[in-house]
């Protein structure tokens, strides 16, 4: 069985996870829609990536619609 030989510090453990800290992303505005969106990506709202359309949009419906 694998056993830790010594207690490893909270310094030490400290250390080790320093690296871990999560990074906010990146946004940038779209420049067809002004819509704020991850830098390198397709845009979701309006599906346009480095100035042509890559992916369809989908089309708005209403909340509305779905309560009947």
């Amino acid at each position: 069985m694998a056993v830790p030989r010594k207690k490893v510090t909270r310094a030490r453990r400290g250390k080790r996870r320093s690296h871990l800290a999560l990074v906010a992303q990146n946004m940038t505005e779209c420049p067809n829609c002004g819509e704020l969106k991850r830098s390198h990506h397709v845009c979701g709202a309006c599906g346009h990536y480095d100035g042509r359309e890559v992916v369809a949009a989908k089309p708005e419906t209403d909340a509305d619609d779905d309560a009947a």
